[in-house]
């Protein structure tokens, strides 16, 4: 859900939005339970309360969702009311992630995003006066001004909160298709260097405080869902994020929005008017698809280990999949012989593990595992640095 100024423009979008729901319900088995449900990808709490009841009613009305789903909605602090978080309770919200992404002055003028301290801290205290199981925050790092002493600043703010999780986001420097971030000056982001240094001091900040690195810079309290999921090796990620639901297939609803199943990913059209004219005409969203092969399993399963385990067994992994793992991935090794040089890395016959270090750079070192990124005209070399 994006802001508009326009709420007219977000009550039509929430009535397709809800046909678009209707439409999978109907492909989908009555007897097949939902266990988790997220709301994100934007803005999610620029709706009513009303209308935030009215979504969630139909999303109940739609699925089988379990007495014991965990229902998560991405908040922003600014312009949120008490009843905003009453309706978000009311329709069964039991998680919650404030955007927070800096608490220096300086900084927050540059991303054009004025949120004080006491604001933030207000709707902490409401958000657990309401009885949220986990209440969570999103910060930024690269961000224009920060620096090592002005985000140590913020985290120390942060943590007198003492949120049960914290997703500590690199930030996506794209002016080229963020119209938006073309006001921002490269000269005003921090170096490749700071940045490294940022990382370094949050993880040993956050590690001094009791949180463990869950990895790919999303850290929990020591009893945690997810740090019980990563010590269990049942730990999985999806396009959400780290998830303790392994098996569950993924529908993304809205414009943009990702599923996933074991053996497809699809995504829905970009475009507010594509989205309306296929929804009405009782079509799905759907724009794009891929069709998982077993080359594309072999691969995902080993980048979730790296992701999710901080470690592949190599024989393990090999009697699996059935193959003969140096052989398979043989045109990886030269990458992993550079990684463990950095010191990012273990490398063995038996296994790959991820150094304490190496942390820091999970999607570096998961990314030589992925045949799309070597493809010389993937999309992907229009993303941002990892790092």
């Amino acid at each position: 859900m994006l802001a508009s100024k326009k709420y007219d423009r977000a009550a039509e979008y929430l009535a397709l939005l809800s046909k678009e729901i209707s439409l999978m319900a109907r492909l989908t088995s009555s007897k097949r339970e939902v266990h988790q449900i997220h709301w994100g990808g934007g803005t999610p709490t620029f709706l009513v309360p009303a209308d935030i009841r009215r979504l969630a009613s139909t999303v109940y009305e739609n699925f089988s969702v379990s007495s014991d789903a965990e229902i998560s909605c991405e908040v922003d602090p600014r312009n949120l009311t008490w009843d905003h978080i009453a309706a978000l309770s009311e329709s069964g919200f039991n998680r919650v992630s404030l955007g927070v992404q800096d608490l220096d002055p300086r900084v927050q003028n540059s991303i054009n995003r004025i949120q004080s301290e006491s604001l933030v801290r207000n709707v902490y205290d409401w958000m657990r006066k309401k009885g949220f199981k986990s209440v969570n925050m999103d910060l930024m790092v690269g961000l224009p001004h920060q620096s090592v002493e002005s985000f140590s600043i913020t985290l120390d703010k942060v943590l007198s909160m003492a949120p049960d999780r914290l997703a500590i986001f690199n930030y996506a420097h794209l002016p080229h298709l963020i119209k938006h971030q073309k006001l921002i000056h490269n000269e005003e982001l921090p170096t490749l260097h700071t940045r490294l240094e940022l990382h370094r001091m949050i993880s040993d900040r956050l590690s001094a405080a009791g949180y463990i690195d869950i990895g790919m810079d999303h850290f929990a309290k020591a009893d945690d869902d997810l740090v019980k999921a990563r010590e269990s090796k049942t730990l999985w990620r999806n396009f959400q994020g780290y998830t303790t639901h392994k098996q569950c297939d993924l529908y993304g609803f809205g414009i943009s929005g990702i599923s996933q199943t074991e053996d497809v990913y699809a995504q829905n059209v970009k475009t507010i008017e594509g989205y309306r004219e296929r929804v009405n005409s009782g079509k799905m969203a759907t724009e794009r698809g891929l069709r998982v092969s077993l080359d594309d399993k072999i691969r995902r399963d080993a980048i979730m280990q790296i992701m999710c385990e901080g470690e592949l067994n190599i024989l393990n992994f090999s009697r699996k999949w059935t193959i003969d793992f140096a052989a398979y991935f043989s045109e990886v090794y030269p990458e992993l012989n550079h990684l463990e040089a950095d010191g990012l890395i273990k490398n063995s016959v038996e296994s790959i593990k991820v150094t304490e270090f190496g942390h820091i750079f999970l999607r570096n070192i998961a990314m030589v595992f992925d045949a799309y990124l070597k493809k010389p005209d993937t999309e992907m070399k229009t993303y941002s640095q990892t790092l």
